[in-house]
């Protein structure tokens, strides 16, 4: 399996990880309220966790984007 140089992102893929990112982030608020509330403490820890996880999604379509704008500049304009 060769690695092809990364190509610039369609706009519908472009549009799909913005999507993403949202959801990443409606999905750590509602677990980071839900875990604020919790009162049993495995129940707050494991949505702890799912805060972290959904953290670092958030960041890696982050990235993907910022990598994106570097490639191709004159269509972030």
């Amino acid at each position: 399996m060769h690695h092809s140089p990364m190509q610039a992102l369609s706009p519908k893929e472009l549009n799909y990880i913005a999507d993403s990112i949202s959801n990443e982030e409606m999905l750590i608020k509602q677990c980071a309220a839900t875990a604020s509330i919790a009162t049993h403490p495995a129940i707050q820890q494991a949505l702890n966790q799912y805060v972290r996880t959904h953290e670092q999604h958030m960041n890696t379509l982050i990235q993907a984007l910022h990598q994106h704008q570097s490639l191709a500049p004159s269509q972030s304009q």
